[in-house]
């Protein structure tokens, strides 16, 4: 099972306690506890977190106070008594609201939702990473394999049963699907505008309505994908 690197904040020794012997039980690595947030802030310093327990009423700093102090934020759990807070710390982004006194159940469906959640995360970091990494695609068309340089492509074409590769002057022929393609190129450099398009995104010119330019072509976007291009747009 992945492990999850576990930092508890909570004023009260009691509710520190409860935690730990539940992270405990459940396997995972317990970096610190804290008693207030300015003491979680010194840790996150010089170590790694994953999940943070928070308890929501504290002295001089609320849990909530904490949360949107930070510029990295961990996943969170919030641990405590007053349930109205709930609402608030839903629109923070927190995995879960444990309403004090926890049962163990309850606690372990949080930590598997904050497990889920760290899986997603460190799968997308991978594939960003595998990317970057990545520099050529082998395209079989006819009888020959080509070793395509990912920077060289403008954009990929459906057709029907086939894929064209659209280049700088040129373009390659292969049998395969938009789909296939979609899982294999790296996110940072491609995306899916349309049901038949795929472009490079430092080769689009600009976005004009529902349609892009690449070089010199006009390629349509999709209803669906736009709002995911503006996304890319706008960092």
């Amino acid at each position: 099972m992945m492990n999850l690197r576990c930092l508890i904040v909570d004023d009260e020794e009691l509710g520190r306690m409860l935690i730990e012997n539940y992270v405990q039980r459940l396997g995972f690595t317990i970096v610190a506890q804290c008693r207030n947030p300015l003491e979680a802030m010194q840790i996150m310093q010089s170590k790694e977190i994953d999940l943070i327990f928070l308890d929501i009423q504290m002295p001089e700093m609320s849990g909530l106070q904490f949360i949107k102090s930070l510029t990295y934020k961990p996943l969170f759990i919030l641990t405590t008594a007053y349930p109205e807070h709930a609402l608030e710390g839903y629109t923070l982004d927190v995995v879960d609201y444990l309403l004090k006194p926890i049962r163990f159940d309850r606690f372990t469906l949080a930590v598997n939702k904050a497990l889920e959640r760290h899986r997603f995360k460190t799968e997308m970091v991978n594939v960003e990473q595998e990317g970057l990494e990545k520099e050529i695609i082998l395209v079989k068309s006819e009888h020959r394999i080509h070793r395509l340089k990912l920077s060289e492509i403008l954009y990929i074409q459906s057709l029907s049963e086939y894929v064209s590769f659209h280049l700088n002057g040129s373009r390659i022929l292969s049998l395969g699907a938009l789909k296939t393609l979609e899982l294999e190129l790296p996110l940072s450099q491609f995306i899916r505008v349309h049901k038949s398009y795929i472009v490079a995104i430092n080769k689009i010119d600009f976005l004009d309505g529902n349609t892009i330019q690449v070089g010199k072509e006009k390629i349509p976007v999709g209803p669906s994908y736009k709002e995911q291009l503006l996304t890319h747009f706008n960092k």
